[in-house]
This record gives structure tokens, C-alpha cells and sequence, in this order.
């Protein structure tokens, strides 16, 4: 289903590091690494419980049955996996009822403000994802949706409210048993941005009408897959290696090379899960993303002539498609591409830039996918959070936690005013008005 190829490194050079592999594949299966207590994610998919799949197959046809919309409100891995999966999945244009919005993810009034606008006249739910319910963003948005309904439903607004959060605790779960709210559980073993197996992506992906079970099929493929030490056998511990030997060279920043508009998201889900996992003790891989052939005309330039600093991984997953160039009369030299299917002229453009870019010093990974669907993109997610733990513990770093992203949420919450953080307010606002901030 998946193919690594092009890798700079001969798989003779990668086993001479296989005894660190199978140490730290070894402590992973045991559950004695760094961060082992968010390790669910490893067998999540082929272990899910059927009862529960049905429950929230079932809730999710409902309200595809009543509601114009589902609105998404979470963060980070409480939102990134199941957009990625719906825009990638989804027609682009014209899209079926109901439509699943996002929000929560930013502290935009306008978008907010445009947002309940929208909302206006339409039936819609609400899937509230958050594993404590004090995350600011998805805090706030929940508040605004939450009055909208109530404004229409009274007493009944519960009966529109879904929340996915922590099984036993935090502020989330007490709303959801004071008032009644359908819930699912996030996984305590399993952090936000390896949660697309858990109802964290899976509900509002049923919701969408994609083949969840299809989804969980193809990590459980993966699962077995990618379930050896060796690295003649295991794919995704050769993609980790070799990112990490080219960091050793001085390749810090990675490219995801995508030539699927589609895939436009799921980019984004792969930018939180490695530069999450990995950005630790003033090391890491910075992953970004391009979105060919559309950026070869806008960041091609600086990926072929300049700074020698990243390398690229290309993911050759397209959706199928049919479509010929037409015999038309037209003055744009292209007469000789009649009759050609765009998707060839595509694969050419991938490998034509994959070979100029290398012959600039810029490596390309190539992960090449047999098929575009919902198990195809299961197997996908699965090899990159594989291959992302890897890479993090060969690194050095526990690939499940983000103590960077306290250090702004801190500052913030003092700013705002939180009563918790009035001790950091004050040396926060000096620092601000040294720097004629306010």
C-alpha cells in the first residue's frame, strides 16, 4: 500500500544503526520510553470497541439525517486529523449535507462573527473536543455556540451539543454530566496530535460520511506493518533514520511536497504532529510544507538555488481521475499534450522537479501510495506518527509532550487576567512597556 524510495542512504548504511532501532522499538513495545504513557495510539485502531464504533456510527447518521451543519470546535490534534481526512475525502465543490465548520482553533472576533452569522437559519450541532475544557480558544467558541443554541432551544440546547473529552475529570466532563451532553472519550493514554484513530477524528468524520471503519482498517493494516525492529521490514523506522541522519547534516527544516490540492490539510496535521514531536532542547526538524505545482511558482526558486538547509519528502497521493486535455484550438503551444491525461503530466511534473531539486543538493524522499481513501489515508497517518515517534526518540526527546506551548498560554492567561497567573502579570506588562509594546 505505501512505498519509501529515493532515500540518500542505502539500506546496508541505515542497518548500521539498526541495534538503536531495536532498542528503542524494543521500549516502545514495553511501554518503558519516554512519554510510554501516551503510547495507546500504537494499538488504538485494531483494538477500538466495536460497541462504541456503532454508538458513534449511529449518532453521526442522526445528525447527518437533521443538521445543515456540524460545527468543530477544538485545537491542535482535537481538530487537525478529521480536517485533513474530510478535505482530502471530500468534493471540493458542491459539497453534501451536512457541512462540518472548524472553530476554536483561533481567537479571530471576525471569524467568530462570521461564523454565527452563518449559522443563522440552519440546523446545526455542535462537537466540542477539548480534554480539559480550559483551553482558551476552544473555551471561548463553545461559550458563543452554546448561547446560540440555548437562544433557539431553551432547556433542549443540550440535546445539539457532542462533547469529546476526558472520560473521569476536567471541566468539560462536569458540563457533560450536569447537563446531560452525548459524549465520547478522548483516550487518557493517547495526546492530541496522535488522536485521529480515537472519536476525537473518527466523529466528525462519520458525520462527514467517510468510511471510518475503512479509516481504522487501514491503521490496522499499518499497525501490523510497521511492527518490526528490522529496517529491511519496516518502512517508516527507514523514513525516521534517514530524516535524522540528514539532520545530522545540517538539513533542519523538511518540505512536505504534496500535488494534491486536496491534501492541503492534511499538510497541516503533519506540520503539528513532527515539529510537536520533535521541537525540544533547542533541537528538531522544522517541517513546513509546499503545495505543488501551484508553489513551484512561488517557493520553487528558493527550494532550487537556495540555502542548502532542507530536504524534501514527496507524497505521491493523488486523487484518480480520468480527465483528458481536449482538442482545442488555442495559441499556447501545447497542441502536443492532446489527448494526454492531466494525471501523467502530473506524475512528470513530480518527478521532473524531484530530479532538478536534487541536482541542486536537495534530497527527495519519495512515500509513494497505491490508492486514495479513506483506508489508504488511514495507513498514511499511521506510518508518519510511526515514523515521527522514531524520530523524536532517536533525537532524544519524548515525542508526547509540548512544554513550549505552555510558555505563550502562560503569558496569555496572565494578560488576560486569570486569577491563577496574577503572579506573572506584572513582570509580564514591564517587559511589554521595555519594549513599547504597550
Amino acid at each position: 500500500m505505501l512505498n519509501f524510495k529515493n532515500s540518500p542512504y542505502s539500506l546496508e548504511e541505515l542497518e548500521k544503526h539498526q541495534a538503536k532501532i531495536t532498542a528503542i522499538h524494543t521500549s516502545m513495545e514495553a511501554r518503558t520510553s519516554l512519554g510510554a504513557e501516551y503510547l495507546g495510539w500504537l494499538k488504538a485502531a485494531s483494538t477500538f470497541e466495536e460497541k462504541e464504533l456503532k454508538r458513534l456510527i449511529q449518532l453521526a447518521s442522526k445528525i447527518r439525517e437533521e443538521a445543515d451543519l456540524l460545527v468543530v470546535a477544538g485545537i491542535g490534534g482535537s481538530y487537525l486529523g478529521a480536517d485533513a481526512l474530510i478535505q482530502a475525502l471530500k468534493p471540493t465543490f458542491g459539497q453534501d449535507k451536512p457541512q462540518i465548520l472548524f472553530c476554536g482553533n483561533n481567537l479571530s472576533a471576525a471569524y467568530m462573527e462570521e461564523l454565527l452569522a452563518y449559522l443563522e437559519g440552519k440546523c446545526f450541532y455542535v462537537n466540542v473536543i477539548s480534554k480539559s475544557g480550559r483551553t482558551v480558544e476552544t473555551a471561548l467558541a463553545f461559550r458563543f455556540l452554546k448561547k446560540e443554541l440555548t437562544k433557539r432551544y431553551g432547556q433542549e440546547a443540550g440535546r445539539y451539543i457532542i462533547a469529546t473529552t476526558d472520560a473521569k475529570s476536567g471541566a468539560l466532563r462536569r458540563q457533560v454530566e450536569e447537563e446531560g451532553y452525548k459524549s465520547f472519550v478522548v483516550p487518557q493514554d493517547i495526546g492530541g496530535r496522535y488522536s485521529v484513530m480515537s472519536p476525537v477524528g473518527l466523529f466528525p468524520m462519520a458525520v462527514a460520511g467517510l468510511d471510518v471503519k475503512g479509516f481504522l482498517a487501514g491503521m490496522t493494516q499499518a499497525e501490523k506493518d510497521f511492527s518490526s525492529p528490522k529496517l529491511e521490514e519496516n518502512a517508516a523506522y527507514r523514513y525516521a533514520l534517514t530524516r535524522r541522519l540528514l539532520y545530522k547534516k545540517g538539513k533542519i527544516m523538511e518540505i512536505l511536497v504534496t500535488y494534491e490540492p486536496a491534501l492541503e490539510k492534511f499538510a497541516e496535521w503533519y506540520k503539528q504532529l513532527f515539529g510537536e514531536s520533535e521541537g525540544k532542547e533547542e533541537g528538531g526538524i522544522f517541517p513546513v510544507a509546499v503545495a505543488n505545482t501551484t508553489d513551484l511558482h512561488s517557493m520553487g526558486q528558493i527550494i532550487q538555488d537556495g540555502p542548502k538547509i532542507f530536504f524534501e519528502t514527496v507524497v505521491d497521493l493523488s486523487k484518480p481521475s480520468s480527465l483528458v486535455l481536449p482538442e482545442v484550438k488555442a495559441e499556447d503551444d501545447l497542441d502536443y499534450l492532446q489527448g494526454q491525461k492531466i494525471s501523467g503530466m502530473t506524475k512528470k511534473a513530480l518527478l521532473a522537479t524531484l530530479i532538478a531539486h536534487e541536482e541542486a543538493g536537495v534530497s527527495n524522499l519519495l512515500i509513494e501510495m497505491e490508492s486514495y481513501s479513506e483506508e489508504s489515508l488511514g495507513y498514511l497517518m499511521y506510518f508518519m506518527m510511526r515514523a515521527c515517534a522514531m524520530s523524536a526518540y532517536l533525537g532524544g526527546v519524548n515525542p508526547f509532550d509540548q512544554p513550549g506551548v505552555e510558555a505563550y498560554k502562560n503569558n496569555m492567561l496572565a494578560l488576560l487576567g486569570n486569577p491563577n497567573y496574577k503572579k506573572y502579570k506584572a513582570d509580564i506588562e514591564k517587559k511589554l512597556r521595555e519594549k513599547n509594546l504597550v
